[in-house]
């Protein structure tokens, strides 16, 4: 269920709602493979979003009718990728690819993600980094509930064109 418009999950700026359309506007992820629906809150550290995505059956993740737990990872990644979009908007600099260097700790509590009727949460918090990488704590939740958690290194391209 989305919280609608809030301080939170509104732009820098404090305009437009952090939805689907800015998502999608903003990272590389597009069309069924831009899984988030909406940002519920942000700061300069963490971010968490929302997602109904995982119950589609045209979800692109999904193999042999199934979206397997370790594809949170892909939730939690486009999560991160948001993230960095937010905090270059609020910096003026251009939005640089990030590209998934390592995951540490991975800790799978189910099994699948496509049997949870309620919404996923995909929640990240930049532990520390600078021009050339980041390191981010992530969780997948559901109705209150972990489903998986780890940490990622992501390692930033040349700047986008």
């Amino acid at each position: 269920m989305s919280l609608g418009a809030t301080p939170f999950n509104r732009g820098p700026a404090g305009g437009e709602p952090l939805d689907h359309r800015w998502i999608e506007a903003h990272i590389p992820h597009q069309g069924p493979m831009c899984l988030l629906e909406e940002v519920l809150t942000w700061d300069a550290a963490r971010i968490r979003c929302r997602a109904i995505s995982h119950r589609l059956a045209g979800n692109p993740l999904r193999a042999g009718g199934r979206l397997g737990a370790v594809c949170g990872v892909e939730y939690a990644g486009q999560a991160m990728a948001v993230h960095g979009a937010i905090m270059a908007s609020i910096s003026g600099a251009r939005v640089r690819p990030g590209y998934l260097a390592s995951l540490r700790n991975l800790v799978l509590h189910v099994t699948r993600l496509d049997d949870l009727p309620e919404d996923l949460i995909a929640s990240a918090e930049r532990l520390a980094g600078d021009d050339a990488t980041a390191l981010y704590h992530f969780a997948v939740s559901s109705a209150g509930r972990e489903l998986l958690s780890g940490r990622a290194s992501i390692v930033f391209g040349a700047e986008a064109t």
